[in-house]
């Protein structure tokens, strides 16, 4: 079919290939433009109104429970 001259540019494609990925993406440059962009999108900055939000919530939900677990206490002594 392809003949030696078509097994010898698939095994060269074979070897090549890895080591090209490999080169090109382990370039310093490459990857710390890769990275911060990354870190940038997966951890944005904080943000104080949001983590005041948070502890607000944190907060309403934990006196939320403190108030059901105090029924459930008065309930259980009567």
């Amino acid at each position: 079919m392809g003949g030696w001259r078509l097994e010898i540019f698939k095994m060269a494609l074979y070897m090549s290939f890895p080591v090209g990925m490999f080169y090109y993406f382990n370039q310093p440059e490459f990857f710390e433009n890769w990275m911060m962009s990354k870190r940038k999108e997966l951890f944005p900055p904080e943000d104080e109104n949001a983590r005041l939000a948070i502890a607000k919530t944190i907060d309403r939900v934990e006196r939320r429970q403190e108030r059901l677990w105090q029924k459930k206490m008065q309930q259980s002594e009567s």
